[in-house]
């Protein structure tokens, strides 16, 4: 017995090249899933380890003034005298 096919019947979607990279679009979006499940899961063992004492509440402190600082430029000295130049020399005394 035969089957009569319509041309549109065996016709695919995608393409072979298509298909592979919906595939590998999809297997990319699994893995970076996968990786992130697994950061937060060990963020979360993490944390359930440490059994943080519980918090005390912290007494208020009365609301402090703000300090204002008056800054002055400095001013350069004004010298009248130079001493003597002195002399210098770049060779080793031995």
């Amino acid at each position: 017995m035969t089957f009569r096919r319509r041309y549109h019947g065996d016709m695919q979607l995608l393409s072979v090249q298509g298909t592979g990279a919906a595939a590998t679009l999809i297997l990319l979006f699994i893995c970076i899933v996968v990786v992130h499940v697994g950061k937060l899961a060990y963020l979360g063992y993490r944390t359930r380890g440490k059994k943080l004492p519980p918090e005390a509440p912290k007494p208020s402190e009365p609301e402090k003034e703000p300090v204002y600082y008056i800054v002055e430029k400095k001013k350069k000295r004004v010298r009248s005298e130079y001493s003597e130049p002195k002399r210098i020399s770049f060779n080793d005394p031995k």
